[in-house]
C-alpha cells in the first residue's frame, strides 16, 4: 500500500513540476515575442491568427485586428480588441506596442497596400504577408505562408487573366523547343508550357549545370509530356539542324541571348555571334522545318539602343520579322514569326534585386550607377504568361510590347528593399553611387521615337508598328556583320551595327567616338 501511495506521490510531483515548468518557459518566450497586429478582420485574418497561435515556436505575439472599414460591430476577435483605422496605422503600432504588421485583408487596393507598407517602412515596423487562405482548417501550411513583405509585392499588379483556350489549342500534344531553356525566362516558359499538356519539350541549353537542375525540377511534375534535355549552342547551326531534325518542333520559343550590358560592351563579336547569329540560325531552321509559331524573346533594350547588347537584338528583331515579311510576299509564310519585347525583370540573372539582397546580407553598401536612374519592372512569371499569350494570338510580323506599369527610380527601390530587411538607408546600409556602366542610360523605352503602338484584345499587350527592312539588304548586312565579327575587330563590328540600326548611338562607352565621326 505504501509502494502504491509513494509511487502515486512522486508521479503526480513529476507531472506537476513539469507543468509548472512548462508554463513558466512558455511566458518566458511569449515575452521575448514580437508583438504583432493583424491587418484585417474576416474570416482570413481570423485563420492566420488562429495559425499564429498554435505554431510551435511561436513567432508572435498577437495584440489586436485592425478593421479596414470599421464597420465591424463587435469589439473582440479571439478575445483581442479590433481597432478601428480612423488613426494612421504607425499610430495604432504604437499605442499597443506592436513591432510587426500582418497583411492579411485581401481587399486592400495595391496602393492602399503601398501606402500602409510605405508608413510601417518609415517607422521601422516589420511588415509580413500572406496569400489568400484556400484551407482555413491547415493551420501548419497557413502558418508556413506568412513571410516578410518582399519587393516583388511592392510591385504587384492584377494577375494576368490568359486566353488559356487559345494558348491551349497552340501547345497540346505539339512539341515544343525553347532555347535558352536554363535562363531565368527559358526555365519559367518551361514551368508554363508544361502546364498546356504538350507532347514533348525539348529544353535546349549551352550550361550543363543549370540544365541539369531544371531537368531534375521538371521532372518531379506531374506530366505526361516527354522532357528532353539538349546540351547545344544557338551558334552551331548544323548541331540545332540536327535538333531540328530529330524532334521536329511545332512551336519555338527563342529564348536565348547575351544580355548583360557591360559585358556585350567589351565583348562586341560574342554579342553578334549569339543574339544576332544564334537569333538568325534558330529562325533559318524553323523555317526550313515548317515550325508553327516562332516566338522570340527580346528586350526594351532594342529600341534607341545605347549599347551594343541593345543593338544586337534590335537587330535580331530586324530579321525575324523581315523574314516573316520576305516569305509573305513569296507566298511561302507556314512559320508565324513572333517578337515579345519586354523590360527588366525581378529576380532574372544579373538584375537589381538579387544584386542589392546579396549587398544588404554582406552589411553594404549597395552600389548604384546613377541617382535618377529608373527602369521598368515585372515579374518572371508575369513576363512568360505574356510570351505564351502573345505567342498564341500573333498572326506573325508582330513586334509584340507589354504594359510593363510605371518605372521604377532604382534608389528608391534600393532604399526600401534596406528598409524591408530592417535596417535605416544611409545609416545601418550604405548606397554607394558608382557611376554609370558602359552603355548604361538613365532610361528605357519600349517604342521607338518613330513608332506607334495598335491595341489588341489583351490589356497588357499591344502592337509595336516598326519600319519594316528589305529582306534582302538586310540580310546581306547581317552576314557581313557576322563575318567582321569573326575578326574579332570590335570597332568594325559596331560601326557596322550602327549601319544596320541607324537609331544606335552609343552612350558612356568607348565606341561614342563612331557617332562623331557619323555626325562629322
Amino acid at each position: 500500500m505504501n509502494a502504491v501511495f509513494s509511487f502515486t506521490s512522486l508521479f503526480l510531483y513529476r507531472v506537476l513540476i513539469k507543468q509548472f515548468f512548462e508554463n513558466y518557459l512558455n511566458q518566458t518566450k511569449k515575452e521575448h515575442l514580437s508583438k504583432a497586429i493583424i491587418y484585417g478582420t474576416d474570416a482570413n485574418a481570423i485563420a492566420v491568427a488562429n495559425a499564429l497561435r498554435s505554431e510551435v515556436p511561436g513567432r508572435f505575439k498577437l495584440v489586436g485586428f485592425v478593421d479596414k472599414y470599421s464597420q465591424n460591430k463587435s469589439k473582440m476577435i479571439l478575445g483581442l480588441p479590433i481597432l478601428q483605422h480612423k488613426k494612421k496605422t504607425s499610430t495604432l503600432m504604437r499605442v499597443f506596442g506592436a513591432q510587426a504588421l500582418i497583411l492579411a485583408d485581401k481587399s486592400l487596393t495595391k496602393d492602399e497596400k503601398l501606402a500602409i507598407v510605405d508608413e510601417c517602412l518609415d517607422f521601422n515596423y516589420k511588415v509580413y504577408t500572406v496569400p489568400l487562405v484556400s484551407d482555413w482548417e491547415d493551420q501548419k501550411e497557413i502558418s508556413k505562408k506568412i513571410k516578410n513583405f518582399q519587393i516583388q509585392d511592392l510591385l504587384e499588379r492584377k494577375p494576368i487573366v490568359l486566353d488559356n483556350n487559345s494558348i491551349s489549342q497552340q501547345l497540346k500534344g505539339k512539341s515544343v523547343l525553347i532555347t535558352g531553356a536554363a535562363g531565368s525566362i527559358g526555365s519559367e516558359i518551361v514551368r508554363q508550357v508544361i502546364q498546356f499538356n504538350p507532347q514533348r519539350v525539348i529544353m535546349l541549353d549551352q550550361a550543363e549545370t543549370p540544365l541539369h537542375h531544371l531537368s531534375l525540377e521538371i521532372n518531379k511534375i506531374d506530366s505526361k509530356a516527354e522532357t528532353i534535355s539538349v546540351i547545344g549552342d544557338v551558334k552551331n547551326k548544323l548541331e540545332l539542324d540536327d535538333v531540328f531534325n530529330k524532334h521536329k518542333p511545332d512551336v519555338v520559343y527563342h529564348a536565348a541571348a547575351y544580355k548583360h550590358v557591360p559585358l556585350m560592351e567589351g565583348n562586341p563579336s560574342q554579342a553578334i555571334f549569339v543574339n544576332v547569329s544564334g537569333t538568325k540560325n534558330v529562325a533559318d531552321l524553323a523555317c526550313k522545318y515548317n515550325v508553327d509559331s516562332f516566338v522570340m524573346v527580346s528586350t526594351d533594350k532594342a529600341v534607341n539602343p545605347s549599347n551594343v547588347m541593345g543593338a544586337s537584338k534590335r537587330i535580331a528583331e530586324k530579321y525575324v520579322q523581315s523574314l516573316h515579311n520576305k516569305l509573305c510576299a513569296d507566298n511561302k509564310s507556314k512559320t508565324k514569326f513572333i517578337t515579345t519585347r519586354f523590360g527588366n525583370v525581378l529576380g532574372s540573372n544579373g538584375s537589381v534585386v538579387p544584386l542589392f539582397t546579396k549587398q544588404i546580407e554582406n552589411g553594404g553598401p549597395i552600389t548604384l550607377t546613377h541617382p535618377d536612374i529608373i527602369r521598368y519592372f515585372m515579374t518572371i512569371p508575369e513576363a512568360c504568361q505574356l510570351v505564351l499569350e502573345a505567342g498564341a494570338m500573333g498572326k506573325g510580323g508582330e513586334i509584340y510590347i507589354f504594359d510593363m506599369g510605371k518605372p521604377v527610380k532604382i534608389i528608391d527601390l534600393a532604399k526600401k528593399m534596406i528598409r524591408l530587411a530592417g535596417f535605416i538607408p544611409d545609416k545601418d546600409i550604405m548606397i554607394k553611387i558608382v557611376g554609370l556602366r558602359p552603355g548604361e542610360k538613365l532610361y528605357e523605352e519600349l517604342l521607338n521615337d518613330t513608332s506607334k503602338t495598335l491595341p489588341t484584345h489583351h490589356e497588357k499587350i499591344m502592337i509595336a508598328q516598326e519600319v519594316y527592312d528589305d529582306f534582302e539588304r538586310l540580310q546581306y548586312l547581317t552576314e557581313d556583320l557576322i563575318q567582321l565579327a569573326s575578326d574579332y575587330s570590335g570597332t568594325e563590328v559596331v560601326q557596322k551595327m550602327k549601319e544596320i540600326v541607324p537609331e544606335f548611338i552609343s552612350m558612356n562607352s568607348s565606341f561614342q567616338s563612331l557617332d562623331k565621326s557619323t555626325v562629322g
